[in-house]
């Protein structure tokens, strides 16, 4: 069977890979089963650029094939902030609580129909050999002006998607999966994928 690695250390991100990509005839790894692994930094300033280096990266090491992701939030009265900052936008890696406080105070005084902001996700499929492709997609919202809902990871409970009147954190992961841009980005992957293995 072949095997795919998800390049990530986020496992919000892995269990929504790994929904997406069920059935598929892979072996899904993750970087614990590459221990001496070190991940890249994502010093890129586009997402395309952090997933291509981060699944060039783990491909090269693991010697199979690996998928990476770098997605975020782009806000437009904030100029496309956070943009590739998002999962450290408040500084710390990964803070959940302080990135969406930061957002907030940002966008304060801000009127709701001035709270345009899209999530955007590319995916790299790197090989070993050295080839790379890379998909991209994006998801429009607002950002609401307190956090709604239990649900999802990151900024979800400020995201609100107003086809389903409901931000990110309060819809299933499966609706979320349906109209997110991780998701869309997802089901073409696993298109190519399924040429590529």
């Amino acid at each position: 069977m072949k095997k795919l690695v998800i390049a990530t250390n986020n496992w919000g991100k892995v269990e929504e890979i790994k929904e997406l990509l069920r059935d598929l005839p892979v072996e899904v790894l993750t970087l614990k089963d590459f221990p001496g692994l070190t991940m890249p930094e994502e010093s890129c300033s586009t997402f395309s650029g952090n997933a291509a280096r981060k699944a060039e990266a783990v491909a090269s090491f693991s010697g199979e094939v690996a998928l990476a992701d770098d997605s975020g939030l782009e806000v437009e009265a904030l100029n496309g902030r956070p943009g590739v900052h998002s999962a450290r936008y408040a500084g710390e890696n990964g803070n959940r609580e302080a990135n969406n406080r930061k957002l907030l105070e940002e966008l304060k005084g801000i009127p709701p129909e001035k709270r345009n902001a899209a999530f955007k996700c590319a995916i790299a499929i790197a090989l070993p050999e050295g080839k790379t492709r890379i998909i991209e997609e994006d998801c429009p919202g607002k950002i609401v002006e307190t956090p709604l809902g239990e649900g999802g990871f990151g900024y979800d409970p400020l995201f609100y998607y107003e086809p389903l009147e409901a931000t990110f954190a309060q819809i299933s992961r499966e609706e979320k999966n349906r109209v997110s841009h991780r998701g869309k980005a997802l089901r073409r992957t696993r298109k190519m994928l399924e040429a590529l293995l």
